[in-house]
């Protein structure tokens, strides 16, 4: 028998229905904090033609975070609906939620941030405008490809907080040292860092159409939820000809807290958010 195995077996069935272990995120994301921080970007393992990572997903419609099928080739029920709103006659309060409704794309890279190198290869994730400047400083002749892991380049990530940006969220801003050389001295700790790199893909749950689309129900119609009144299927209709129902019917009030939660979630992660990792708010 394998005893390892049986172990594990063993492991699994006495968590079964226990307490939920709390997963520790600050072990696989990193986050700017307010003052100066050096981190290096290094080649991903799982693209070898860039660092960057897209990621589409979807936040605050019946789930925290949900990762889109469309990352895997799959069909997204709220992406399809979106489009159906898209595809009827012209209505405002349709578009914005359409827009509201299409998965919104962030951006991942492995980082090894100076002073903590022993906590490994780490992700950092950012937003649109980040994005665009850590593109145009590779693209910069006199910075260039500063993931290379002999004559690469450290970045400088200077973080202020509301009392500087005017707002409730953390800015934080990019530049290349001056100097170049190499990610480590120690080659070991080179090949490691090459090969231990969390997946973005693989750190959110993914969930089924039907779950996905069931989600997108109850945010659609909360008040007949909460009276019990939904039916089983009333968002059906994803696989087949867009509805004939005027696009008026799926108008949502957009105002208040739904308005703001694209703006929690930036916060999560640290480009424009004062708010730390903390479990709920990121995926599991």
């Amino acid at each position: 028998m394998d005893l390892n195995a049986l172990q594990q077996k063993l492991d699994t069935l006495q968590n079964q229905g226990g307490k939920k272990e709390k997963k520790d995120y600050s072990k696989i994301y990193w986050k700017p904090q307010i003052g100066d921080s050096r981190i290096r970007i290094l080649p991903s393992k799982h693209n070898s033609k860039t660092p960057f990572m897209e990621v589409k997903i979807h936040y605050g419609i019946g789930n925290p975070v949900m990762i889109s099928p469309l990352n895997f080739g799959e069909k997204d029920p709220i992406a399809q609906f979106a489009e159906k709103l898209r595809a009827g006659e012209y209505d405002k309060e349709n578009y914005i939620l359409s827009k509201k409704l299409d998965p919104k794309v962030r951006t991942f890279v492995p980082v090894i941030v100076r002073g903590e190198e022993d906590q490994g290869v780490r992700l950092w994730q950012f937003g649109k405008t980040m994005y665009q400047d850590l593109i145009n400083m590779a693209l910069d002749e006199e910075v260039g490809d500063y993931t290379d892991i002999v004559n690469g380049r450290d970045l400088k990530i200077k973080t202020v907080g509301p009392e500087s940006t005017g707002t409730k969220y953390n800015k934080s801003t990019a530049s290349p040292a001056m100097k170049t050389g190499p990610l480590s001295d120690d080659e070991g700790q080179v090949k490691e860092w090459l090969e231990d790199q969390p997946n973005p893909m693989e750190q959110f749950k993914r969930y089924s159409y039907e779950e996905m689309k069931a989600a997108l129900t109850k945010w659609l119609t909360p008040e007949e939820e909460e009276e019990g009144a939904i039916s089983s299927e009333p968002a059906d209709g994803f696989e087949s000809e867009p509805p004939k129902t005027e696009a008026k019917s799926y108008s949502l009030n957009t105002n208040g807290a739904k308005q703001n939660k694209e703006d929690e979630f930036d916060g999560l992660f640290g480009e424009n958010g004062s708010k730390g990792l903390v479990e709920d708010d990121l995926p599991i």
